[in-house]
């Protein structure tokens, strides 16, 4: 197997490749085979818009990963502005600088936006070390996004 061409992107991080907001990716439509996402998504103030941008450079018949932090004991999303201060931020959506808190919504947000998602709990079929290996969390179920 060949080496594999990669880009890291972020908005703030001095290692990153390029530098950008994920609301509007500096990237050619349909660039990309694979896009993994991981822990991004629940920053974004304007999630939708950031789901359509990695909708866009991901390729036909490419496959993204887009990983957040969930609570699948909740039906729908949970999103509050109007919640400023950052220890109640934190008790609430996990992280002072969470935008939200998914539930189990997610997965048909992403459907919108145009990507055919599996639902897949990988703790189920590998091992408790490989778990940890991929730092899964136990009953994680991990949106595979298709275009």
């Amino acid at each position: 197997m060949g080496h594999l061409n990669y880009t890291t992107t972020d908005l703030n991080s001095p290692l990153a490749d390029v530098k950008a907001d994920i609301c509007d990716l500096p990237f050619e439509s349909d660039s990309y085979d694979i896009i993994f996402c991981n822990h991004v998504l629940e920053h974004i103030p304007d999630d939708t818009k950031a789901m359509q941008e990695l909708y866009r450079v991901l390729k036909s018949g490419g496959m993204a990963i887009l990983q957040i932090p969930q609570d699948l004991s909740r039906t729908e999303t949970f999103e509050d502005d109007a919640i400023i201060d950052r220890e109640e931020r934190a008790k609430i959506f996990g992280q002072y600088d969470h935008v939200r808190v998914y539930g189990r919504d997610y997965f048909d947000k992403l459907r919108a936006v145009g990507f055919k998602v599996d639902e897949v709990d990988y703790t189920t079929s590998i091992s408790p070390d490989e778990v940890n290996r991929y730092r899964l969390a136990q009953g994680e179920v991990l949106p595979v996004c298709y275009k």
